[in-house]
């Protein structure tokens, strides 16, 4: 695990995600993004025990207190993985083979497919106490400079249409909008009508 930096008084931001915070960050994702999850990967209960089991470590950028108590995270995916990724028999060891088929194809209408040179964000999400104190700012932040160390040219991110506060922080942090996908008929299932793909380029 690479060394923590200081991001602020009061954020400590550090690569990679702790064994101890491992279950926070499970029921974090999913306080972040029930809404659109809820039918497919839901009960709570379930879906918390998914997101455990599924999640890569290396695939995300933490932020602590100076004393070391979980505020958030920000997910990233990469060729060699993501932050909440799983197959059918992570799917299957959940919700058994019958819900895992139908879970699975509808959990399949959100993936991205990563591209060269870009950073594809899967996620941010901040502990309820520690919201309002610029935890996601600094996540954002940390995930720019991640990319831009890697040798990426672009971080891209999909908001939907029903967030917009998140929008609005990714626009003033540079990202714009490329593309609007709708979901049609899907809409009523994922609780939100259309994703709007965001690109932020990066120093070369």
């Amino acid at each position: 695990m690479a060394p923590p930096e200081q991001a602020s008084r009061a954020i400590v931001i550090e690569a990679g995600l702790r064994p101890e915070h491992r279950a926070l960050a499970a029921e974090g994702y999913w306080q972040a993004f029930a809404r659109k999850l809820c039918y497919p990967l839901g009960p709570k209960h379930k879906a918390i025990a998914f997101f455990d089991r599924v999640i890569q470590p290396d695939h995300a950028i933490s932020a602590l207190s100076p004393n070391g108590d979980f505020l958030g995270a920000a997910g990233f995916k990469s060729p060699a993985g993501s932050f909440i990724g799983g197959s059918f028999r992570d799917l299957a060891a959940v919700y058994g083979t019958l819900g895992a088929a139908w879970r699975g194809g509808l959990v399949s209408c959100l993936e991205r497919d990563c591209e060269a040179g870009t950073l594809l964000m899967d996620g941010i999400f901040v502990a309820p106490e520690a919201r309002g104190c610029g935890v996601g700012t600094a996540l954002l932040h940390a995930i720019l400079r991640h990319a831009e160390a890697t040798g990426l040219t672009r971080v891209r991110l999909d908001v939907i249409d029903t967030n917009p506060r998140a929008r609005a922080l990714y626009e003033r942090e540079g990202f714009i909008a490329q593309r609007e996908q709708a979901l049609g008929l899907l809409a009523p299932v994922f609780g939100f009508s259309s994703a709007t793909e965001m690109v932020r380029a990066l120093p070369r």
